[in-house]
């Protein structure tokens, strides 16, 4: 059920990155893929994915996104700022309109930074930045993965919702 929910969320995304002409990149870490992947099962995906990537460890990020002078000194992952650096870094790597980065802990246990199982820190990059985090307090690994990955779709897609909206939109 949990994927039926996730391709809802995917479909109605893909509907508005495509009538507005825009594109998204994606950098995940607890979620494993899976925010990646509901976004390529929509049909024509490839007229608004750019690309993604499972940055799971220190060492793929030095390999698929080093920081080239930008200092990381005192930034965590599993952090708000984390995620923003990877969705922004990201999204200009790939040129695409908007960045989706999720990074946490997905359990059973927490990471090495304190966190506690079930904390994920989620940004989006673009014409609206936004950031997240949750905590829901449970180590049951793969249920946490889903978890993350509909947060995730579901900010990316209140962004995009919220984004083409005037002043006048929101009274």
């Amino acid at each position: 059920m949990q994927a039926n929910n996730l391709t809802e969320i995917s479909a109605d995304i893909a509907t508005i990155l495509v009538d507005k002409e825009q594109t998204i990149c994606v950098a995940e870490s607890s979620s494993g893929g899976l925010i990646s992947a509901s976004l390529l099962a929509v049909p024509g995906a490839s007229a608004f994915f750019l690309g993604g990537g499972v940055v799971y460890t220190r060492e793929a990020r030095k390999a698929f996104l080093p920081s080239e002078g930008k200092s990381l000194s005192g930034v965590r992952s599993a952090s708000e700022p984390y995620a923003a650096w990877l969705a922004e870094t990201m999204c200009l790597r790939l040129k695409a309109t908007w960045g989706l980065s999720e990074t946490g802990a997905a359990g059973p246990s927490g990471n090495s930074y304190g966190d506690n199982p079930g904390h994920s820190c989620f940004a989006v990059c673009g014409p609206v930045k936004r950031v997240l985090t949750i905590e829901n307090d449970s180590s049951e690994r793969e249920a946490n993965m889903w978890a993350f990955a509909e947060a995730g779709l579901v900010l990316l897609r209140d962004t995009l919702r919220r984004s083409g909206k005037t002043i006048s939109d929101n009274q």
